[in-house]
């Protein structure tokens, strides 16, 4: 009966170990994946902090639009969606997504320094014509 009961034992500590990985891989999973859109206007309220990761919504402005040759770099001013007195400048190395352009909905995410955004990801959000069409 011994055995019994100590190879029960190891079960229900090896079940409780898989089980505590389990939660705490959906927790983290969880709360890294929880960073929400900011607009320009709340960016602007935060204190200016490069180390904080933040993700931003804008749109791109026409004036002031500037690519590098190679199509590795750009440089523009983003306008807020609720404000669009709101405008921040935005910098980001890397390769653009084709959508992108002057008018183009962008979602960014990085740091601000020195009052731009610095982005390390720049994701255009998906053109109308991409979506369903709802007419019968």
């Amino acid at each position: 009966m011994r055995g019994n009961a100590s190879h029960a034992a190891v079960y229900a500590v090896a079940l409780l170990l898989f089980l505590g990985g389990a939660g705490y891989l959906v927790w983290s999973g969880f709360s890294q994946g929880s960073m929400y859109f900011l607009d320009i206007s709340e960016v602007r309220d935060l204190p200016e902090d490069p180390e904080r990761r933040i993700r931003m919504f804008g749109t791109v402005l026409p004036s002031g639009l500037q690519r590098s040759a190679d199509g590795m770099f750009v440089r523009c001013v983003l306008q807020d969606r609720q404000d669009p007195n709101q405008k921040m400048y935005l910098e980001y190395h890397g390769a653009l997504p084709d959508a992108f352009k002057a008018g183009a909905e962008v979602i960014v995410e990085g740091s601000v320094s020195s009052g731009i955004f610095r982005a390390s990801t720049l994701m255009t959000k998906c053109p109308s014509k991409y979506q369903k069409d709802n007419r019968i």
